[in-house]
């Protein structure tokens, strides 16, 4: 029987993607028949590609990879279907990948890749035997993947939410100031408080100042020595 998953890969609190991907790796290693090492990887198609091993030999593997473009990771990623290399004696694919798999005693390999919202997680098995993983698309480690990816995706989502409460309660806190500000606009220039917010958004972006910073600078000044300014900004 497949061990059950980590609780902490359910956990939002579990985000450092170094982490959950060892966690990833090593629970797939021990649920994986002649399975002798395992490594992951996770990508939303940006520069950082954050990876993980069970065992340092198998570090070399994954950054030649990602330093070449070629290998089972970079094809699994852009193919979004498992990839195996059944002997690696015999397989004249990936040259470099190839030669360090051998000098490191590896015959065999898969990578499994899991794409959700955006996301590639990739998951590659390792081991000294050939022909040795041909059920690993079927088994327990997919499962382990399919979990991992939504847990990241979670993850990811969670983290965005926060930092949307996080913008909403500094609107919040400054909108006082803001509204004072349009008010002194406002008497000023005798116009609107649309016409007002305007204003302050263009000094906002013509001086390349946050807006809650030129509301309190006006606040502070109550308008004095501005209304020449303001005035041209209006029109």
């Amino acid at each position: 029987m497949a061990p059950l998953p980590d609780p902490d890969l359910l956990r939002p609190e579990s985000a450092l993607p170094g982490r959950r991907l060892s966690e990833l790796a090593e629970q797939a290693v021990r649920c994986t028949p002649a399975c002798c090492g395992a490594s992951t990887t996770v990508t939303d198609g940006g520069d950082e590609h954050p990876a993980a091993v069970t065992h340092p030999d198998l570090a070399g593997l994954v950054s030649v990879q990602l330093r070449s473009g070629e290998g089972p990771i970079p094809a699994a990623e852009e193919r979004g279907t498992p990839v195996d290399a059944d002997d690696l004696l015999r397989d004249e694919r990936w040259p470099e990948y190839r030669a360090m798999a051998l000098d490191s005693g590896v015959r065999s390999s898969v990578t499994l890749p899991f794409q959700r919202a955006g996301l590639t997680v990739t998951l590659s098995l390792f081991s000294f035997r050939p022909g040795a993983l041909d059920d690993a698309p079927h088994g327990p480690a997919q499962a382990l993947g399919d979990l991992a990816t939504a847990s990241f995706v979670r993850d990811r989502h969670y983290r965005a939410a926060l930092s949307e409460l996080d913008q909403m309660g500094t609107a919040l806190r400054t909108r006082p100031v803001v509204d004072q500000a349009c008010g002194i606009v406002m008497h000023v220039l005798d116009c609107e408080a649309d016409a007002a917010f305007t204003v302050l958004r263009r000094i906002s972006q013509t001086t390349n100042r946050k807006l809650a910073d030129v509301a309190a600078a006006l606040v502070e000044t109550k308008g004095r020595g501005l209304e020449r300014e303001l005035v041209s900004l209006a029109r």
